[in-house]
């Protein structure tokens, strides 16, 4: 496999790169990719076998299981991060080790189920929020430690679309590798 395909695989539709001007609609079109990111991603796994979600998207990468929980786990930590920003001046984030939270047993082994109702709960609820925010909302940051940078919710908002667009073309791409579709 050349870099470039591998580099594919890893970031099917790009890594993420912070636009410089965020639009009204920019912003619109990233809260509704957030908001329908639950309907899309069970519209994608709810009839795998676990054969299927236990099958790595790349060589050396996350199993389909995997990634479902990852998004249930990181959603949980944007949600909690926007509501930081919101009632806290500048909060410095708790980042957590994602790679290895991916390892724990529930992640790796547990039915997707749960996971899915996470996502659905976490983003009917942050989609609220988000709905809901004004102007000088937008303008309001946390730190990330591990980055030493700091991100407004405007740019949080379209990174977490980024997000759920990134794991869900992971697992499109290889259901369409495999056949699957």
């Amino acid at each position: 496999m050349t870099e470039e395909e591998f580099y594919k695989l890893r970031f099917p539709i790009g890594e993420f790169v912070i636009p410089e001007n965020i639009s009204a609609a920019m912003q619109i079109e990233c809260i509704n990719d957030i908001e329908s990111f639950p309907d899309r991603i069970k519209k994608e796994v709810i009839h795998l076998s676990d054969h299927q979600l236990d099958t790595e998207y790349r060589p050396n990468g996350w199993t389909i299981r995997q990634v479902i929980h990852h998004c249930a786990d990181s959603h949980m930590n944007a949600l909690i991060r926007f509501k930081l920003s919101l009632t806290e001046n500048k909060p410095t984030i708790k980042p957590y080790m994602e790679h290895l939270w991916a390892e724990l047993i529930d992640t790796k082994s547990m039915p997707i189920k749960p996971a899915l109702n996470i996502i659905d709960g976490v983003h009917e609820r942050w989609t609220i929020l988000l709905k809901s925010l004004h102007p000088d909302d937008l303008k309001k940051s946390y730190i990330h430690p591990e980055y030493n940078k700091e991100y407004t919710l405007l740019e949080a908002i379209t990174l977490y679309a980024w997000h759920c667009n990134h794991h869900l073309a992971h697992i499109t791409e290889l259901k369409k590798r495999k056949g699957w579709d």
